[in-house]
């Protein structure tokens, strides 16, 4: 039985999609549109290159999208230490190259440690941030990056998992508003040698799981079909 055909988006219905890589959170919602034929938004955007969980709205349940959007979050992923990007991920290419030989485990776990709790956090240029009406990563594009205003937020727990250098591999769980690009950034500079964010996957938004997720491709084409029966079936 099709779980969806019982689904009503034009009343409100929540979704949980697993975001490939390589696309945009706007192309999450552009595919699942013409399946839905309902209004419908996200809470919470996720970069092109990071994969994982979002929660869609549709109908009057978009009203609750900012109420997601203050959960707390739960990260998995890898950071590389030895360099930076300007975009602090893997969007732009590495440079100021530095040794990292000389850092050992317990170096990598003390500065993880030091940027846990409540800290001050400068989001990246390459960020969706607006400064006077411009996207800040337009801006930075263009080489006319501006340094962006440090937020407070919580880092909640941020766990090294395995360490492979120049590859190391984290678990973050952290509240609204973290840049976890920054967090990247923030510890290369703790360690001496530069770092960014190599590789990202949101796994939780509050209580809702991404083991409990769509795969986006293959739901926006199966709704898509689904709306296609219908009109078929309404003009026969």
């Amino acid at each position: 039985m099709d779980p969806f055909r019982d689904f009503d988006f034009q009343n409100g219905e929540i979704l949980l999609i697993d975001k490939p890589r390589g696309w945009s959170s706007f192309d999450v919602v552009r595919k699942l549109k013409r399946g839905v034929n309902a209004k419908i938004g996200h809470a919470g955007t996720l970069d092109p290159l990071a994969s994982g969980l979002m929660i869609l709205a549709t109908g009057p349940f978009t009203r609750k999208i900012s109420d997601f959007q203050d959960m707390v979050k739960e990260y998995t992923g890898s950071i590389c230490i030895g360099a930076t990007t300007p975009s602090f991920d893997r969007e732009t290419e590495p440079e100021d190259f530095t040794d990292f030989s000389g850092i050992t485990d317990d170096e990598i776990y003390a500065a993880a440690k030091s940027l846990t709790g409540i800290i001050l956090q400068v989001p990246p240029a390459y960020s969706a941030i607006k400064i006077d009406g411009k996207r800040s990563y337009n801006l930075a594009r263009k080489g006319k990056a501006r340094e962006l205003k440090a937020r407070e937020l919580e880092i909640k727990e941020f766990e090294i998992t395995k360490i492979e250098l120049p590859l190391i591999f984290f678990r973050v769980v952290c509240s609204k508003g973290t840049y976890i690009r920054s967090l990247a950034n923030d510890l290369g500079k703790k360690l001496g040698v530069g770092a960014y964010l190599y590789d990202l996957c949101r796994t939780r938004i509050g209580e809702y799981k991404l083991e409990n997720a769509w795969q986006a491709d293959a739901l926006a084409d199966h709704l898509y079909q689904m709306q296609r029966e219908k009109q078929a079936n309404e003009n026969i």
